[in-house]
């Protein structure tokens, strides 16, 4: 259990450092790339630190479709 937090919160510092970098890059989609490094770290912490993994399916669902939906407006926007 301990290694799994410990595993997670690494892949997290790792793409903290990875949209630190592209932040200042002349990438033509670095803003794609950084909302879905910030979808992933944001399930990461959900799931793991928060223990939505263990939650009824109905809540699991809704944070995702809230995050899409919600990631989808900013895009468009």
């Amino acid at each position: 259990m301990k290694n799994t937090f410990f595993i997670t919160w690494v892949f997290l510092m790792l793409f903290t450092l990875t949209s630190a970098f592209m932040a200042g890059s002349n990438f033509q989609y670095v803003a794609l790339a950084i909302l879905g490094l910030a979808f992933l770290k944001f399930m990461a912490v959900a799931f793991y630190f928060m223990e939505l993994k263990r939650a009824n399916s109905f809540w699991q669902t809704s944070l995702v479709l809230f995050l899409l939906v919600f990631m989808t407006i900013i895009l468009i926007v």
